[in-house]
This record gives C-alpha cells, sequence and structure tokens, in this order.
C-alpha cells in the first residue's frame, strides 16, 4: 500500500508531513541550533511540504526557528501553525481564543516566522469562555484581510466543529491519532469525513513508544512531559513495553520499521487523514518520510489495529490536569 498526495487547506501535499514541535521543546532538551536548521532544509529538500508549528511551542522560539531555516523557501511546504494556549502571569497555562487574541496572535506569529501569511491556522484548544461563533468569525477576518488562508481546529468535539464549520468552513481538525491513542474514533474521524474536512494526526507514533526504541524503564527528565504522561509511568509501561515488542516483531516480519507501520496505519484510516510526526533526528525523519513508498500490506495494517488499541494499551494518555484542556470526546472506560 502505497500513499499519493492528499488535499489540506487547498492544496495537495504528501499525507506525511513534519511536526516541529520538539525541536525547540517538550520531549527533552532540543538539539543544537545548527542540527534544527540542517533537518528543517532536509525535510524540504526530501519533499516534504507540510510543516506545523505553533506560538506556544518554546514560547514563540519554534516558529522563530522557521523563520530562519526555511522562509526562503517558502512556495515549497504549506506553512500550519496555531494560538490559544498561553502562559498566565502565575505561570500557569490557559487558553484565549477571544477575537483580540485571535488578532494579536496572528500578528505576533507572522514576525517571527518571517512570512506574510499562514496557509492552515489553527486554535489550538477550544475555549469555552469565548461562543463558537466569535472564534470562527475572527478566524473568518483573518481570511478575509489575507493573514491566513484558511482555517482549523486542534481537539475540539465533533459538536465545536460542526458549529464552528456552519458559520465559517474550516480546513482541517488536528488531534492525538494514533494505534494507542483512538479517541477521535467517537466521533471526529467520521465529522470531518462527512464535512469534508482533512483530519491532520499528531503524535501518530504514539510520542515515540511505537518505534520500539524506549526501554523497559525510560527516564525522563524535567524538560520531557512524558514524564507526567500515565502510560510512560511505573504502572502502566511494563504492560505497553510488552505490548509495543509484539508490535515492533509484527513490523519486523512486514519488512518495514515499527514507525513506518504505525504511520501506515494512521494513513489507511481514511483519504481525509494526514500524520505529522516529528524527530529531532534526520534518519528518523528520512525513515518517517519513506514509509509513503513502502508496500504493506492491507492484512498487515489490520493487524497492526488488532494488536494495539484501547482495550490493549495501558493507561490514559493524558493525566487530570492535562485532560481538562481537551475538548475532544474521550472513553467513557
Amino acid at each position: 500500500m502505497a500513499f499519493e498526495k492528499r488535499a489540506l487547506a487547498g492544496r495537495q501535499v504528501h499525507p506525511v508531513g513534519l511536526g516541529c514541535m520538539n525541536l525547540s521543546w517538550a520531549y527533552g532538551d532540543p538539539p543544537p541550533h545548527g542540527d534544527r536548521i540542517r533537518l528543517l532544509e532536509r525535510a524540504l529538500d526530501l519533499g516534504i511540504d507540510h510543516l506545523d508549528t505553533a506560538n506556544i511551542y518554546g514560547l514563540g522560539k519554534n516558529e522563530e526557528l522557521l523563520g530562519e531555516a526555511v522562509m526562503d523557501r517558502r512556495a515549497d511546504f504549506l506553512l500550519a501553525s496555531k494560538m490559544a494556549i498561553i502562559v498566565r502571569d502565575d505561570g500557569k497555562r490557559g487558553i484565549d481564543c477571544s477575537p483580540g487574541a485571535i488578532a494579536r496572535s496572528i500578528d505576533e506569529s507572522l514576525a517571527r516566522l518571517k512570512t506574510d501569511r499562514i496557509d492552515l491556522y489553527y486554535m489550538h484548544r477550544f475555549d469555552p469562555a469565548v461562543p463558537v461563533a466569535e472564534m470562527a468569525g475572527a478566524m473568518a477576518r483573518l481570511i478575509e484581510a489575507g493573514k491566513i488562508g484558511s482555517y482549523g481546529v486542534s481537539e475540539w468535539s465533533a459538536a465545536h466543529i460542526r458549529e464552528a464549520h456552519a458559520e465559517c468552513p474550516m480546513a482541517a481538525v488536528q488531534t492525538e491519532y494514533s494505534l494507542w491513542t483512538r479517541q477521535p474514533e467517537i466521533a471526529v474521524l467520521e465529522t470531518t469525513r462527512e464535512l469534508g474536512i482533512a483530519f491532520v494526526a499528531f503524535s501518530p507514533v504514539g510520542r515515540g513508544a511505537l518505534t520500539g526504541t524506549i526501554g523497559e524503564a525510560p527516564a525522563f527528565g524535567q524538560a520531557d512531559i512524558r514524564a507526567g504522561m500515565p502510560r510512560f509511568d511505573a504502572e502502566h509501561w511494563p504492560a505497553n513495553h510488552a505490548l509495543i515488542a509484539e508490535f515492533c516483531a509484527l513490523a519486523n516480519r512486514a519488512g518495514v520499521t515499527p514507525a513506518q507501520l504505525a504511520l501506515a496505519w494512521v494513513l489507511a484510516q481514511g483519504p481525509h487523514v494526514h500524520a505529522i510526526p516529528g524527530t529531532t533526528s534526520i534518519a528518523h525523519l528520512e525513515e518517517n518520510f519513506g514509509m509513503l513508498s513502502c508496500d504493506i500490506a492491507p492484512e498487515t495494517i489490520a493487524e497492526a489495529g488488532a494488536l494495539v488499541g484501547r482495550r490493549s494499551v495501558s493507561g490514559p494518555r493524558y493525566n487530570s490536569a492535562m485532560q481538562a484542556s481537551i475538548d475532544t470526546e474521550d472513553f467513557a472506560d
């Protein structure tokens, strides 16, 4: 099974893009600056034509990185960024999708990115304090002003997606989705398919778990957000590590890497589905993008889906504090 280009925000792009977050934040200390530049340049050289960032990644540093590294090749890729997550004066995170915040955030992001237009601009989380019509209306005004090509939302419920789409048609919905995170299958995946909205899966290799490279006793530092995620803790990781070993054996029998099988499974869930794996390694970048030319049998993809899923994975994806900001439907058990 090979994967051709797919529609996203008014253009055809490869369905494996690049999530740029961990070049600046999230999974341990980021690599040296020069290595980050080289990875982004290599991504474009390979043909990756969908780069995803956000204003919160590194508190603007990730957007600045893209502005420095690749804006001289602006025509070569679809640029996606996000707004909504803020850091309050007390250091805690919050959400602000008020029209004023949207108007300020786009100008700040454009300046950091050194460009005059973002192709796809997401509201990173749902803001329950702002009427959906006001949020969608603010995005419509950015489209009218030429500052963005289209808008999307991230981790929104199907009902709120429908409400916003009725006010101003959206181009994409971004949500965590992988073999071991299946919440979009409750309602969001079908809603996007029905409405003709692209679905963009972030963390499609399970925050690195489905690569098979995390050992029996992971030791994440303070700079690694996985240290606070239940599936990686001492209670749940032993069972997940054993499950992933079975998954790796399946990938090995198919002649592909575990990451490639995980990505193929995500893309096989619908022709409107895209994936944006992140990496700090050029070798892994090439491996991920190389999946598009792998010949993986549909039966193998189906077997992967039956092996790794909500009934076999141990632990919830987020702790209660992180889950509180998620609008996407969750399983009752």
